[in-house]
This record gives C-alpha cells, structure tokens and sequence, in this order.
C-alpha cells in the first residue's frame, strides 16, 4: 500500500521504489509507534527528532540520483531508516548524528536490518565529514537556513546536495544544488518541514 501511494505521489525511480519497498521501516521506530510504521507519516524518535515521512525520503533520494558505489554523506542519521534507503541502492554510506543517543539507536537499527556497512559518526553535521570526501551527493535530513560552506566543499563537481533550507519554526524550501566548476545551480523542489539543523557551528552561523 504504501508503495502504491508513493506511485501515486509521482515517484517514478524504480530503483528507488524498490529500495523503499525492501528497507523494513518498522525497525527504525519506536515500539510504541510499531503500528503505525507502514503509514506515509513523519513519527517521533525521541530528542525531539523524527524519522521522515517515506514520501518525503523517497522524494530526496529520487532528486539526489544516487548510483551504485556512489559515495553519500547523510547528515542526521536519525533512526538510519534515510541510510538505510541508501544503502539499499548500493551507495557506500557515511552518515553524522550530533546525538549520541540516537546515533547509538541507528547503529542498531541499522545492524539489525543487515545494513552493517553503514558508517556513523557522532558530530556536528553542519561541517560534514571531511575525511571521506569528496561526495557524489550529500542529503541533509535537518534543516539549516543557509546551505552550509563545509557542505558545498565537500560536494564533488557535478555532485548532488538535497537539503531543506529556511529559518527554524517556518516551513523550508526543498532545495536540489548541483556544484559546478562555477558554483551552485540550484532548483526549489517544493515546501517541507523538517526540524531544525541544531549545534555549535549552526548556531554560531559558520560559515
């Protein structure tokens, strides 16, 4: 059902569409919210974060044009269900959680589901994960109100960034950048909400 109401949303990725389908995202949320993990819903994890809406996962990931061996940066690991989606589509995936709590909870998740090769780190997702860069596509699951710097740096020419854009408490913008040897290009994909990009270098408007 739920990939039947993805269809009908306009995700036409077939390779997306089967990775939505196998990720199981009942083992990425919480017990007392197991009945609802096959709904087209946002759900709370705790630390005041969710776990997405699938549409909304399967819009990302579509926009983003991951590719077998691709290698992605998610920046808010969340509960692992994005990384998971990923992963699935044969990305070698490096993923940063500012939460230790929840990055704890993702590495079992994730290692429960046989995701194992995922790689997790505890960090402010606002600088990235420079040691591994450069990436093919980044895809930001919090919302900042600027594209940070450290990202677009960390971005390979022709590399693709998904992120929501806007001030906290507001709705954001769906934002796809391509980096070009000139800079960004970037397309609004439409209206989101997402919670808040969180953490010293964000706070601080690094840049």
């Amino acid at each position: 059902m739920l990939i039947r109401e993805l269809k009908r949303c306009g995700i036409r990725s077939k390779a997306v569409l089967k990775a939505m389908q196998r990720v199981p995202r009942d083992r990425f949320v919480r017990p007392e919210h197991l009945e609802f993990a096959f709904e087209n819903r946002p759900l709370p994890i705790g630390e005041d974060q969710t776990i997405s809406q699938p549409l909304v996962v399967a819009h990302m990931t579509e926009a983003a044009r991951i590719k077998s061996q691709d290698k992605v940066l998610e920046v808010g690991t969340g509960s692992g269900y994005q990384a998971a989606v990923l992963a699935e589509l044969g990305a070698r995936v490096f993923s940063i959680e500012i939460s230790p709590k929840l990055a704890k909870w993702a590495a079992e998740n994730l290692a429960r589901a046989g995701y194992e090769d995922v790689l997790l780190r505890v960090g402010d997702g606002y600088l990235g994960w420079e040691e591994h860069s450069p990436y093919s596509a980044i895809i930001v699951t919090a919302a900042p109100d600027h594209i940070p710097q450290p990202l677009i740096e960390q971005l390979a020419i022709g590399g693709r960034l998904v992120a929501p854009v806007g001030a906290a408490g507001s709705t954001q913008d769906l934002l796809l950048a391509e980096r070009r040897k000139r800079g960004l290009r970037t397309r609004n994909l439409g209206p989101v909400a997402f919670v808040p990009m969180t953490g010293k270098a964000v706070r601080a408007g690094a840049s």
